[in-house]
């Protein structure tokens, strides 16, 4: 805590996927990465997400992250903080979670030819690994339900990219996340198994393997948590709705993840509709 400045306690709203690190015995934590919007506090913990980001209502509401209505403390990165016993202790803040969303919100029965109808809509404009051909591995493997091939492209995206999220991540992510919750709704197991062993395969080793945000994320997409932006996208191709303002509030997130997600929900929304398709077993 700040010498000489009295303690400010808070109150915010937190995704569910925080709670174990947030009720775990106190830890203590640093500043990773600090911003007008948000503040990434990396925690010394086993637990995932190991990375905390504390925003406020101008940031992303990333499924590892708790929204306060107040604003961010003046913090530098390397600053010490500690996370744990309900509350984070940031700055001159000390913030509880009061309120709690759902970062993986399920989705209702799902009609596979809905899905093929939506398929060409889903078109990511400016992904940085467009036309690379890890990429293209992944997204023919996962279309032809080849687990090796889906594996193998896997391994090599995970962290391939510049950037706090980089955007082999940022591909796989919005893959993993597609295969559950559509793979799921639609009944198509072997979607949803793909889902599993491409899970296990970017979370092992994921914080040596990449960064520190990026690995909590891909922890969070293996669990089938993500941003609203995504599941929005995902609850209007369910539904049928309109697509292209789903699809333009995902494109907007930085400067290349929001194209490189919708690239993964892609790939992830053809394997469901090809298994789906071929007998969803």
């Amino acid at each position: 805590m700040t010498v000489g400045t009295r303690t400010r306690h808070v109150t915010g709203a937190a995704s569910t996927a925080v709670r174990p690190v947030l009720e775990a015995p106190r830890r203590p934590a640093r500043v990773l990465a600090a911003f007008p919007a948000g503040v990434y506090l990396e925690v010394r913990t086993d637990l995932e997400p190991s990375v905390i980001a504390i925003i406020t209502g101008a940031a992303t509401r990333l499924p590892n992250s708790v929204l306060l209505a107040a604003e961010l403390p003046h913090v530098t990165v390397g600053d010490e903080a500690a996370v744990g016993d309900g509350s984070v202790e940031l700055g001159h803040l000390s913030l509880r979670a009061r309120r709690w969303w759902d970062p993986a919100p399920p989705l209702g029965p799902v009609d596979l030819v809905r899905l093929a109808e939506a398929l060409p809509r889903v078109v990511p404009h400016g992904a940085g690994l467009a036309g690379n051909s890890t990429v293209a591995l992944l997204a023919e493997s996962c279309a032809s339900g080849w687990l090796l091939g889906a594996v193998s492209a896997a391994e090599r995206l995970v962290g391939l990219g510049p950037g706090l999220t980089p955007s082999g991540d940022d591909v796989l992510a919005g893959l993993l996340v597609t295969l559950r919750h559509l793979g799921g709704a639609a009944g198509v197991e072997r979607a949803v198994w793909l889902a599993g062993w491409l899970a296990a395969t970017v979370t092992y080793d994921a914080r040596t393997r990449t960064t520190p945000i990026s690995a909590t994320l891909l922890h969070c997409a293996a669990r089938g948590e993500a941003s609203p932006e995504v599941t929005d996208v995902l609850r209007a191709v369910a539904d049928g709705l309109p697509l292209d303002p789903a699809l333009l509030r995902l494109h907007a997130l930085g400067h290349t993840s929001g194209a490189d997600l919708t690239q993964g929900i892609a790939i992830g929304l053809s394997a469901v509709v090809g298994m789906g398709a071929g007998g969803g077993t």
